[in-house]
């Protein structure tokens, strides 16, 4: 395009109103900005996202039988994938951190060394003392360009308690660490996390908890945006549409979510949600399925997540799918633990069930990265330009072995990994692999994350 057309970032933030608004509203990375005074518009960023899942995988479901019928025939597990398989990366010998002292102690250790590829600290074992995370490491580099240096988001609760090993009840349900002892707390609620993408903010760029989400004040500055229409390209139009639309499929989704819940509050407790006269009977017992349907649930936080990539809110996310905490999975037609199937000792009918979980939640890694996949982003798209790896802390949760971990990988990264394969031989470990994904999204790292030692051959486009 031509460079002196270009639209400067001041004054497209001036005439769409947005500034002196009240609300952070992010824009999507547009062509005819120009993201730095007098240069030519800048290539987009690479991403780095992180989704999980406790127990391991039951393998013969997992793993594609040959690097051959990887594109052709990929195994159950990922057959949701298969639209992007070209775009995705899957690598079989990669080990987890041996957890010698604390052998008592898998479950602690599942997530807790995941991001870190470190044990913790066996003298202080009490107290959170383990490593900085590979998302954090990435943080602390790229988060000066963003509102949010990172976004941690989780499914349940991070209060898990259990006594394995004496290690500290943070490790069972943390994956990223600012610092070897701050464990960053991930959000829940879907309704805070856009709020802290798009909420009024006050000194520092901080939500202000007196001040949620406005949405008259965000159907101002949508409509401010929507003025810039006129002075884009065409291709940016439709990207700012496209973007706008997000905006508000995110908003209707948590607003239908709130109001059910709002509702079965209200049935639990006897009392429907219409008028009642003061002499009527007395409402029935209606007993509501406890919480909202996971997938419904899981998918609202990946479209957060979109989002905030899509934005540039933010470059690094973590999402916790689940914890070791006696989760079920109602939806799928069975309410036994997931924890509980896993000691399956080759019984069919709980292995069937485990596959059947791990199989829902790439499922819902597969809705975010297809989605990724979905949307424009310069010359390419969105996923093009990230890095998501889905994974799980242990191989197989009836042994807790942690031998050969299950790793995905999605996205290029901005063109710096050789995605359409399946490594079926590599000799590699957890730290590894991390070392090797964030040389990948140009982080300049000081020294190996974790127990790394090397950089995992064949992953990066020019390796």
């Amino acid at each position: 395009m031509d460079h002196s057309s270009s639209i400067n970032r001041r004054a497209l933030l001036k005439n769409a109103a947005l500034k002196g608004a009240g609300v952070s509203l992010a824009l999507p990375l547009m062509n005819s900005v120009s993201w730095a005074a007098g240069a030519k518009p800048a290539k987009p960023p690479v991403r780095l996202g992180f989704m999980y899942m406790p127990h391991g995988v039951i393998m013969d479901e997992f793993w594609p039988k040959n690097p051959e019928s990887f594109l052709k025939s990929p195994p159950p597990a990922i057959a949701s994938l298969r639209p992007i398989l070209d775009q995705c990366l899957m690598m079989k010998g990669i080990s987890g951190v041996p957890i010698t002292p604390f052998s008592g102690a898998p479950h602690a250790l599942e997530l807790s060394t995941w991001l870190t590829a470190q044990l913790p600290d066996a003298d202080t074992r009490g107290r959170v003392n383990i490593a900085i995370s590979a998302d954090q490491i990435m943080a602390n580099y790229v988060g000066a360009h963003t509102l949010l240096p990172s976004l941690e988001l989780a499914t349940m609760p991070q209060t898990w308690k259990e006594n394995q090993a004496g290690l500290h009840e943070a490790y069972y349900s943390h994956c990223s660490y600012r610092s070897p002892t701050q464990p960053v707390p991930a959000e829940t609620d879907p309704r805070n996390v856009l709020n802290r993408l798009f909420g009024k903010r006050g000194k520092a760029g901080q939500v202000s908890e007196a001040n949620p989400l406005d949405r008259k004040m965000l159907d101002r500055v949508l409509d401010g945006a929507r003025d810039l229409r006129r002075t884009l390209a065409s291709t940016d139009q439709q990207k700012l549409d496209q973007y706008l639309d997000s905006v508000r499929a995110v908003e209707r989704r948590i607003a239908a979510i709130e109001q059910r819940q709002q509702e079965a509050a209200l049935e639990k407790a006897g009392v429907r949600a219409s008028k009642r006269a003061a002499n009527d009977s007395p409402p029935i017992e209606v007993k509501i399925p406890e919480g909202e349907k996971r997938s419904e649930y899981m998918q609202v936080m990946c479209d957060l997540t979109v989002l905030a990539f899509q934005t540039d809110t933010t470059r690094v996310s973590t999402y916790i799918g689940s914890t070791p905490n006696g989760v079920s999975y109602p939806e799928l037609g069975f309410t036994d633990k997931h924890h509980s199937q896993t000691h399956h000792k080759n019984r069919q009918e709980m292995v069937q069930k485990v596959a059947a979980i791990t199989k829902f939640n790439i499922d819902q890694f597969a809705y975010m990265v297809n989605k990724m996949a979905s949307l424009r982003e310069a010359d390419g798209t969105l996923l093009d330009n990230c890095i998501m790896m889905w994974g799980s802390g242990l191989e197989d949760g009836d042994k807790h072995s942690r031998k050969n971990l299950p790793f995905i990988v999605a996205g290029r990264g901005g063109g710096a990994i050789n995605t359409g394969r399946f490594l079926s031989d590599v000799n590699g470990n957890q730290g590894d692999l991390l070392t090797t994904l964030l040389a990948c999204a140009g982080i300049p790292l000081d020294r190996p994350i974790g127990i790394a030692t090397k950089q995992i051959p064949g992953v990066a486009a020019n390796g």
